[in-house]
């Protein structure tokens, strides 16, 4: 059976992975912001402010959680 440090670090690849995913979006608002087309501007920042809320709510996640235990040497 599989315990909360292995659910943690779950958690912060997940974390991680919305983290590169914000930096994407942010820069495709740039460009889509810069563009004479707009089209595609609402679509991204909605985008944008749902993964910056489901990122807010895992590290409030994470907060909770117990740090993982490192092994100890003999102890």
């Amino acid at each position: 059976m599989r315990g909360p440090g292995w659910i943690r670090g779950l958690r912060e690849e997940e974390a991680r992975q919305l983290r590169r995913e914000i930096d994407r979006l942010e820069r495709d608002l740039i460009k889509a912001a810069n563009s004479k087309a707009k089209c595609n501007l609402h679509e991204v920042a909605h985008a944008l402010r749902w993964q910056k809320a489901r990122l807010q709510r895992l590290e409030e996640c994470l907060a909770a959680m117990p740090a993982a235990r490192i092994a100890s040497d003999g102890s």
